[in-house]
C-alpha cells in the first residue's frame, strides 16, 4: 500500500485537538494498516518522527431511519505521538 493510501483523513474533534497539545494526532487509516504501514505513512506524508501509534478498530453502531435498519461502517482509528519539536501545520496552529 501507498502511504496516501494508508491515511484517509484527519480526525478533527475536541479531543483529538486537545491531544495536540501533547504532540498526539489521530486518523482514520485503511481497515488493513499495521502500525509499521501507519508510522511510514505518517513520516513520508508529513516529514516528521514518527515515536507511537496506537490503532483502535471502530466497530459498527446500530442505526434506523424509521422503518429501515442497519449499521454505520466499521473503521480504525490511529493516534499518532510525535517526537517533541516534531508538528504537523495542517492541524492549524495551536
Amino acid at each position: 500500500m501507498e502511504a496516501r493510501e494508508i491515511i484517509i483523513r484527519p480526525i478533527i474533534s475536541e479531543k483529538s485537538y486537545r491531544a495536540i497539545d501533547t504532540n498526539r494526532y489521530s486518523f482514520e487509516v485503511n481497515y488493513r494498516a499495521t502500525k509499521p504501514h501507519i508510522r511510514a505513512a505518517v513520516e513520508e506524508i508529513f516529514n516528521v518522527k514518527v515515536i507511537g501509534v496506537q490503532t483502535i478498530n471502530v466497530k459498527p453502531k446500530p442505526k434506523r431511519r424509521g422503518a429501515h435498519a442497519g449499521v454505520t461502517r466499521r473503521w480504525k482509528k490511529a493516534v499518532v505521538e510525535l517526537a517533541p519539536g516534531n508538528r504537523i501545520e495542517f492541524f492549524g496552529a495551536t
